[in-house]
């Protein structure tokens, strides 16, 4: 394969703005030649996305996004080339899928509250077929007037520590490891630089992660040096992409932005064959 990667995009199975075919024709716009379609506890967009991206000459690599918890810091562990149809895999995105809708629930209850009359029949409409996210919360809120911006939503109502919060249903680093390894697949951090302070890092690292999402965003040049150089010193391996969401995220410059080579993309599917690292 030559040409770019970018391995971290949502969809509307998630809390995307984009369908899958819409999300493949950007890609194929964008000249990228390989994408991972990385949603959050749901992995239904592949299936849909699979075929169409092959006929415009795009590889689709599987892929799924992960919460975890370590003491009070959210990690979030994205999962490359898995078997989406594996049977456990799959049991227990059901599982965050069913626990996200009763965090919804919980937080629609808080901001009736704080007479926001949100329903969760607007939160789930807006989710659709995908698993359903505060995002969704935000733009039931904009969208039925009830606050001004999207942003408002977080820092006011729904952010970590304001009045509407709920913590997520999540598992530990070491688990969301096992059950992308049971799928067949390798695990990243992502966006370390957002929620993952550095000992955290080590210890996850030390958990078995396969690689860092070195290349993201939030990332300034120096950090995403920095990440390398872990990746380099701990033998692991290097991911990157523009977790591009659309809509109002207003992310759209992100999109292939963010992106790895062919080589490292290549250096994934030779761990692939040399097997679990250890």
């Amino acid at each position: 394969m030559d040409g770019k990667a970018d391995l971290h995009l949502h969809t509307t199975y998630s809390d995307g703005a984009l369908s899958p075919s819409e999300l493949i024709d950007r890609a194929r716009q964008a000249n990228l030649t390989a994408i991972s379609i990385t949603d959050h506890d749901h992995t239904g967009a592949l299936d849909e996305a699979m075929p169409l991206a092959a006929h415009q000459g795009i590889e689709v690599i599987p892929g799924v996004e992960l919460s975890t918890m370590v003491g009070e810091s959210d990690v979030h562990i994205l999962g490359y080339f898995i078997d989406h149809r594996d049977a456990r895999l799959q049991e227990y995105l059901a599982l965050f899928r069913s626990e996200r809708r009763k965090r919804a629930e919980r937080i629609v209850r808080k901001l009736n509250g704080l007479k926001l009359p949100v329903t969760i029949e607007g939160v789930l409409r807006r989710a659709g077929k995908g698993s359903v996210g505060r995002p969704h919360i935000a733009t039931a809120l904009v969208e039925e007037g009830l606050i001004g911006t999207y942003q408002e939503a977080f820092t006011r109502y729904i952010g970590f520590g304001k009045p509407a919060y709920e913590k997520k249903y999540m598992i530990s680093p070491r688990e969301a490891i096992a059950l992308i390894a049971a799928a067949g697949g390798l695990s990243f951090i992502a966006h370390p630089s957002t929620f993952v302070p550095e000992g955290v890092l080590l210890d996850i690292i030390n958990a078995g992660i396969d690689g860092i999402e070195v290349v993201h965003p939030s990332h300034t040049p120096e950090l995403t040096a920095h990440y390398r150089g872990i990746v380099s010193e701990y033998f692991l391996l290097a991911s990157g992409g523009s977790d591009f969401h659309g809509g109002k995220r207003n992310d759209t410059d992100a999109f292939a932005r963010y992106t790895i080579t062919a080589g490292e993309l290549n250096m994934m599917r030779g761990r692939l064959r040399q097997g679990p690292r250890g």
